[in-house]
């Protein structure tokens, strides 16, 4: 039984890089939820959002990941009102003037195979208007639940005292930390996840005790402003551990007239994604196909992805619960 809790941890680790959602949310179209992966995003552009996605992992693998989350983020303001503004794709980066503190939060279920993940996070983030830039800092509390499914474990033996005696399932609380820097055409941001490395206890023995490991994401991005219609926005995420495991997501999107974009994204030694969107008003709507890389592509038609997003305030608004000191 050791071995199979030696397997598990291993499996969560992996998955980790695989599926940033195994932990702590990472999909294909993270970059509409930026403060999943630094909590100094959080409030950024001084817009509200709530967004809803959900992802299948490996389609054609029995018991393959699958994930739903539900975010939401916004910043805190001081006056009344937020710039007008045309587009929200051209001033994503912009500092407001009032609001310095940004919130952010999100609640998700992760299954994957025996093992499932109910959990969520809250991120509260402070930005310092600078001559024309912005530079933020945030920190995310993070809970989740960790179970494993003993209908799903096949044993030689139905006498197996850990597993029997065990309900397998544990709370696992943690922490994590980011700062961010954006102008109007750039942003760049470093941020460390797992500070705490708390531990996983399987069981009452020791040898069951394992610490997780802190997770390292450097990212940057560039606007470029092709004509009134047309804006390109190439950007990177590199992730590593403190097992000096990495991986690196190269991605490019392009926005045509603020209300269609598509995008293209490989991540090293795993897969090439191809995303899409279009928005409406508010509401954006948008869709991600991982086609994989690596060896399971023999065994999976790929991985699909759909994201609805909500996404207010670039009109003169008064919220009570918002407008405080």
């Amino acid at each position: 039984m050791k071995k199979l809790f030696t397997y598990l941890l291993i499996l969560l680790t992996l998955t980790a890089f695989s599926l940033k959602a195994q932990q702590l949310p990472l999909l294909s179209q993270y970059m509409f939820n930026g403060f999943l992966v630094n909590p100094a995003v959080a409030g950024v552009d001084g817009y509200t959002s709530i967004t809803l996605t959900a992802r299948e992992q490996w389609l054609g693998l029995v018991d393959a990941p699958k994930t739903e989350i539900i975010a939401f983020q916004s910043r805190l303001y001081t006056a009344n009102h937020v710039k007008r503004t045309k587009s929200v794709w051209r001033n994503f980066t912009k500092p407001l003037r009032n609001g310095k503190v940004g919130i952010g939060g999100y609640l998700y279920n992760d299954k994957n195979g025996l093992i499932d993940r109910t959990g969520g996070q809250f991120t509260y983030a402070y930005h310092i208007r600078l001559q024309s830039s912005q530079l933020s800092f945030g920190v995310s509390a993070t809970m989740y639940q960790f179970s494993i499914d003993k209908n799903k474990i096949n044993l030689e033996s139905n006498q197996d005292a850990l597993v029997n005696t065990s309900d397998l399932n544990m709370f696992i609380p943690d922490f994590n930390f980011g700062v961010y820097y954006s102008t109007k055409n750039y942003y760049a941001g470093f941020s460390i996840s797992q500070l705490a490395q708390s531990s996983m206890q399987l069981s009452n023995e020791n040898a069951s005790k394992y610490k997780l490991y802190r997770h390292y994401y450097l990212t940057g991005g560039y606007k470029v402003d092709v004509n009134d219609d047309i804006v390109i926005v190439p950007s990177i995420l590199i992730k590593s551990t403190n097992q000096l495991a990495s991986q690196v997501d190269i991605s490019g999107k392009i926005y045509f007239r603020d209300d269609y974009y598509a995008g293209l994204s490989f991540r090293t030694g795993s897969a090439f994604v191809i995303m899409g969107g279009v928005t409406v008003d508010k509401f954006t709507f948008g869709y991600a196909f991982d086609y994989n890389l690596n060896a399971i592509r023999k065994h999976s038609f790929g991985s699909h992805e759909v994201m609805a997003a909500l996404r207010f305030g670039d009109t003169a608004r008064k919220y009570r619960w918002i407008n405080r000191n």
